[in-house]
């Protein structure tokens, strides 16, 4: 059981509601940890089918996930009112339009494995137009200590599934009316992140107080499942004054660092890591890295020192680790943190000031990407212009400068390996195409302008691979580097941003039936209104010219000029992607779903990692688009099967859960019931439990259905002789499958 604390007194350099670790990070692997890592796959979240059902003209359209864990031979039975719909199991895709369909039916697919049809998924209901409305409970606004009044505006969100149910559930940023860039002057409101389910369940809110500036660079947050319980956490920098969702207090509730200019340039800054699931604070350590002297970044005025990024990595080829950055244009840290266990480890830090590291000063962007591009297995962390190994060193740098966009992925698939096309503020080129592995230039545009927009998309199936294209009137080519034509989907140049509407230089969005992708954008409403109307729109290689798809009336787009939606992400239904925008006033969240019949049959992209990963770090800064590890468009091959497990949620109960280690009356077993979701066809094939960071084995008694097994309780009142009181106790083991569950139980230790 966790200890509340309504105020959390700082101890030394850390907090007393956590322990940092600092232990060295050893780039070594042998050849059979090498083999292991392959063979464990890397763990992933636990994800229900995903079902699905709008109502069109034509009847219900249905979609559902393919999970990237399940064999290529697996089908499907579709469902309506637990009636079957098919008359031979779906074999060439995971959509159907369901002509008989009615809005007041529900749906629910079963997979067939082998010929044996499985549990069916839980019925949903049909949506009523193209879009799911999420409530939202907008925060109170308030008046700054100049006597500004603000508002509040939904912005920035991510998901997670937090409480362990097989569903993503939303976790939201509340931007101020008076939110900065970090260039300019002045005091901003509070910034809340708030929980959502897809049902409009507010699940918590936590209030970040006075001591962190609102703005597009200073709050990024993670929501991943870090520490391995089958349930994501939201990692953030925080400050004194800060709360979570049970109203305790991170540091000193009454400290204001804030200057007469609004900026926060001195006093304490912390990392926090909260539960997903209530919104309570786990874990608190001061923040790395360190704002140290503030002049070092770029600037003495508060503008370069503060910008942060953030990010997850598979660091070690099986398990996420959190990544904590700080500055870019010249000095530039990155720390990679563990949080297993209940404890905040720091793995490495990067640092440019470090001998050696010369070449990597100003090189990083206003985003990062995460991926394998060595093909180690452990990823790395592609810092605009530069790459950082997982190790946390330099792996190299083009010092090609800062860029405001930058893309990674299959992006050639003609070419062995991964590729990265940037765009760049000064220096010799204006946009480069470079080997993700090397960073050798492939190709590149020489500009003396500062190219601030930059895409990379499957738009023109004639040409292999993805065309790329910027602003200031750069063009449009192909993979190779061939220029297409002067006109681009960038059809109005943005220059400087003026009047005029950025088109499109902005997401790409797996939407319609074929494997091109889609652009969203929106259309720029100017400052005096500060959003834009959110839209999809496909471009025709014909005629070079863009033509609409879908109007999102009624919603407005994020982050001024640039225009990023809520969230784009696959996280319902088939491999498309859904779109979350906000409406106009703020008091909904609405999910877009497309509704067009596709036979291409891919797995969720959120079973590939880096695709999982660009979702996880969408919200930091500027937006950007995420992108599979495979070339997803026209001409792909096959898609590879992931190597990745889920880790399922299960529900533990032991008995007797008090251990008295004075009684040897007490010999004997401890038996442990372990239920699995319902949907799940699996068996669990081992069993361990995890006391005070010791495994002990134990053994399945229910040959059946096997949720039963018994421990020797011997073993565990060995491992509970320096406990007192309740001791949290994790028993996880394999299934059938080839996933992994996890569920947690408490204990009590007696010693009489």
């Amino acid at each position: 059981m966790r200890k509340k604390m309504k105020r959390m007194k700082r101890l030394g350099s850390t907090l007393l509601c956590g322990l940092l670790l600092v232990t060295p990070f050893s780039g070594q692997q042998s050849s059979a940890e090498a083999s292991e890592q392959s063979e464990q796959g890397r763990q992933m979240e636990y994800l229900d089918r995903g079902v699905v059902a709008v109502k069109v003209d034509e009847g219900v359209f249905v979609s559902w996930r393919w999970l990237g864990t399940e064999s290529k031979q697996v089908t499907f039975n579709l469902y309506r009112d637990d009636v079957k719909v098919n008359d031979t199991p779906i074999t060439s895709s995971t959509n159907y339009l369901d002509s008989e369909g009615t809005e007041e039916a529900s749906y629910s697919v079963s997979a067939v494995v082998d010929g044996e049809e499985q549990p069916k998924s839980e019925p949903v209901q049909v949506w009523g137009e193209s879009y799911h409305a999420i409530p939202l409970q907008k925060p109170d606004g308030g008046v700054t200590p100049d006597g500004v009044s603000y508002t509040y505006h939904a912005n920035d969100a991510s998901v997670g599934d937090l409480d362990g149910d097989g569903e993503y559930e939303i976790v939201l940023k509340w931007n101020p009316s008076n939110a900065k860039d970090n260039a300019h002057n002045g005091y901003t409101g509070e910034v809340f992140i708030d929980a959502y389910k897809l049902d409009g369940t507010q699940m918590w809110r936590i209030g970040l107080g006075k001591n962190i500036r609102a703005g597009a660079h200073y709050t990024q947050f993670m929501v991943y499942d870090l520490d391995g319980d089958g349930k994501a956490e939201v990692a953030l920098r925080t400050a004194d004054g800060a709360t979570d969702s049970q109203g305790t207090v991170i540091g000193d509730a009454d400290a204001d660092y804030r200057n007469e200019q609004g900026r926060i340039l001195e006093g304490p800054e912390f990392l926090s890591i909260f539960d997903g699931e209530s919104g309570e604070v786990m874990v608190t350590t001061d923040f790395e890295p360190a704002r140290g002297d503030g002049c070092d970044w770029g600037d003495c005025y508060g503008n370069r020192v503060d910008r942060f990024l953030a990010g997850i990595a598979y660091l070690d080829g099986e398990k996420p680790s959190l990544i904590m950055t700080r500055g870019y244009y010249e000095k530039t840290m990155l720390v990679a943190y563990n949080y297993r266990d209940g404890q905040l480890e720091k793995l490495w830090t990067f640092d440019t000031d470090t001998p050696g590291n010369e070449g990597y000063v100003g090189q990083g962007n206003h985003q990062l990407s995460v991926g394998d591009v060595d093909g180690d297995g452990r990823d790395e962390i592609i810092f605009g212009a530069m790459t950082i190994d997982h190790d946390g060193q330099g792996l190299y740098t083009t010092g090609l400068n800062h860029g405001d966009a930058l893309h990674f992925g299959n992006l050639d698939p003609s070419r062995e390996g991964l590729e990265v096309f940037g765009v760049h503020e000064s220096g010799e080129y204006g946009i480069t195409y470079r080997d993700a592995q090397t960073g050798e230039i492939l190709w590149g545009v020489k500009s003396d302008q500062d190219i601030g927009r930059g895409m990379s998309a499957d738009i023109d199936p004639r040409h292999l691979g993805e065309e790329v294209w910027a602003s200031h009137g750069m063009g449009l080519y192909t993979a190779k580097g061939e220029k297409l034509s002067d006109d681009s989907p960038a059809s109005i140049d943005i220059g400087i941003l003026q009047d005029n509407s950025p088109t499109s230089i902005n997401f790409g969005i797996w939407w319609d039936a074929d494997l091109s992708r889609e652009l969203l954008d929106h259309d720029w409403h100017g400052w005096d209104v500060g959003y834009g109307t959110p839209k999809i729109d496909k471009w025709d290689y014909h005629t070079s010219q863009l033509n609409p798809i879908l109007v999102l009336d009624g919603t407005a787009s994020n982050n001024g000029t640039k225009g990023t939606p809520t969230l784009q992400a696959d996280i319902l239904g088939d491999w498309r992607e859904e779109v979350i925008v906000r409406d106009i006033d703020s008091s909904e969240l609405r999910v877009y779903t497309t509704t067009d019949i596709t036979d291409h049959r891919i797995y969720t992209l959120m079973h590939d990692t880096n695709y999982r990963l660009g979702i996880a770090w969408q919200n930091v800064a500027y937006n950007q688009p995420p992108h599979p590890s495979f070339y997803l468009g026209n001409g792909m091959d096959e898609p590879p099967t992931p190597n990745v497990y889920q880790l399922v949620p299960a529900e533990v109960n032991v008995t007797p859960h008090k251990i008295n280690t004075k009684k040897d009356s007490q010999n004997g077993t401890l038996m442990a019931d372990i239920t699995l979701p319902t949907q799940l066809h699996a068996a669990i094939e081992e069993v361990y439990m995890k006391v005070n960071d010791q495994v002990i084995a134990g053994e399945l008694v229910d040959s059946d259905q096997q949720t039963k097994a018994k421990f020797n309780r011997q073993d565990i009142k060995n491992l509970l002789q320096e406990a007192e009181g309740s001791v949290d106790v994790k028993v996880t083991g394999s299934l059938s499958n080839g996933d992994r569950y996890v569920g947690q139980a408490t204990l009590e230790a007696v010693h009489e």
